[in-house]
């Protein structure tokens, strides 16, 4: 392949949509990024517009590719990566959504899934791999048929379509002609078998959702349609799809069984390559398919941490203690220690392995002294121990300790709270030289699709950490501290449920 080819990659997240052109040796040439608003109709609603996130996603496509020097002649493919759950429906005959994106985040469906637990929780569970919560697409997507006029007419007509965020852009990008997704987002949906590897019959009827409404599940690598939007110079492959965690777990080649990553986002996720085999958890945690290349199908453990890096959003724009989120490592050094105070950060309910859709977050040990470096290192150290929470749970799972956590997001660029993290958790932790490991994987994925890279070997020679993080040996600190964290989750517990 000539040197003058890249491959561009559409990482559309939760708050942002970016568009990141790598090279062949995995180096970035060009990123562009720009927010979108958050929309809260509602106590624990959150919402997109769809519009909004197809013109910001569009773009910076196409001023990464005007600031990098190139055209579309110079992509040689695209890969798509995408915030997971989130659910749009459209009417194909307009093209228009008929609702705004509900986001994973939202809390609307929560009584109708408290519902379906009383029924249909281990049969969701065996099919599917997930525990019954308001976080999935198949809820939002049965609130939108029964609360938007004439949807559930139209879908029954099959005049509706539903898709995660990927979705979304390829119907988009190819002007309405291809309807796909892959088998990373697919999984998130509670609408999709994860061992047959289709859409099921009884859950779609459980749930009360058309078939007609599904776009079709493919590899997570391959070439699924051209780009047909005069946004190109040329028809550019699109040829990698995957979830958002699931790209970050490839980008860090996280390929051996019992490796797993952490991603420090707006919410924390934590996935661990399991094989080709499923582990059914027995500690509330989420079986998901990793990616599917060829014929192989991958899968993982995974623990999904709602608020993470959003706790230090909210100090800024909702407390105003902080200006800029990199503040926090400096303020939080400003004091040796949190000083008693536990934040436990459930601003969206608690995600694995609580799984408590009523839960609040809540402050405690809070005193006349305590200033705001004690608040913010508090809150670095909810962001560590809510994930550690989701270690424990893995390493009971699989019956194995883990030697290192390869970290990526915004977050993971805190210094200390990495340290933090590997102190906690007694293990290492490896941060990669390429931070973009999301955008990566993605990358990655289109790459391998079209031949831009040879293979897995070829991967590997371009990863390498940028820094590590080994724990300290104050273990009865850290057992201290623990103890105050878990008496502060059971206070949150279900403060919000009637």
């Amino acid at each position: 392949m000539p040197d003058n080819q890249y491959i561009l990659s559409l990482d559309q997240g939760t708050t942002s949509s970016r568009a990141i052109i790598f090279d062949k040796k995995g180096d970035i040439i060009s990123v562009a990024q720009k927010e979108f608003k958050q929309i809260f109709p509602k106590s624990g609603w959150v919402e997109h517009n769809p519009n909004e996130i197809w013109a910001t996603q569009v773009s910076v496509a196409a001023e990464a590719i005007a600031e990098g020097g190139l055209t579309g002649l110079n992509i040689a493919g695209i890969g798509i990566t995408n915030q997971r759950e989130t659910t749009i429906v459209w009417d194909i005959d307009t093209g228009q959504p008929i609702y705004n994106a509900i986001v994973w985040q939202d809390r609307r469906t929560s009584k109708f899934c408290d519902k379906l637990k009383k029924k249909y929780a281990d049969l969701i569970r065996n099919k599917t791999g997930l525990i019954i919560d308001a976080y999935f697409s198949a809820s939002k997507i049965n609130w939108i048929l029964n609360n938007v006029k004439e949807a559930k007419e139209k879908a029954i007509a099959g005049k509706l379509k539903f898709g995660t965020v990927d979705s979304w852009l390829i119907w988009k990008l190819t002007r309405g002609k291809v309807h796909v997704t892959d088998v990373t987002n697919a999984s998130r949906t509670m609408l999709f078998d994860i061992h047959k590897l289709q859409w099921d019959k009884e859950l779609l009827e459980i749930f009360d959702v058309p078939k007609s409404m599904l776009p079709e599940v493919k590899s997570s690598s391959e070439v699924y349609a051209k780009t047909a939007t005069t946004l190109f110079a040329s028809k550019i492959p699109i040829a990698g799809i995957a979830g958002d965690q699931q790209a970050a777990l490839f980008g860090q080649l996280c390929l051996k069984k019992g490796m797993a990553k952490n991603t420090y986002g707006t919410g924390c996720f934590i996935v661990m390559n399991t094989g080709k085999k499923p582990v059914v958890s027995k500690n509330k945690l989420l079986t998901t398919i990793a990616w599917k290349i060829g014929d192989t199908t991958n899968y993982a453990l995974e623990g999904s941490v709602f608020i993470g890096g959003a706790a230090i959003q909210w100090l800024r724009d909702g407390l105003g203690i902080i200006k800029k989120a990199k503040h926090t490592e400096k303020i939080a050094k400003e004091v040796k220690d949190s000083g008693g105070v536990v934040f436990v950060p459930a601003l969206a309910g608690l995600g694995a392995p609580h799984w408590d859709q009523y839960a609040r977050g809540t402050i405690l040990g809070l005193t006349r002294g305590t200033s705001r470096g004690h608040i913010v290192r508090a809150t670095l150290e909810a962001i560590a121990f809510q994930s550690y929470d989701v270690l424990k749970a893995m390493e009971a799972d699989t019956n194995k300790s883990t030697k290192e956590l390869r970290v990526d997001g915004g977050a993971s660029a805190n210094n200390l709270l990495m340290q933090i993290q590997s102190d906690i958790a007694s293990t290492q932790v490896v941060r990669p030289k390429t931070m973009e490991t999301t955008a990566m994987g993605a990358a990655f994925l289109a790459g391998l699709a079209v031949g831009y890279w040879k293979d897995i070997d070829e991967l590997e020679k371009i990863w390498s950490v940028e820094k590590t993080f080994n724990p300290d040996n104050c273990q009865e600190s850290k057992n201290r501290v623990y103890k105050q964290w878990k008496k502060g989750v059971k206070r949150s517990f279900s403060w919000d449920k009637d």
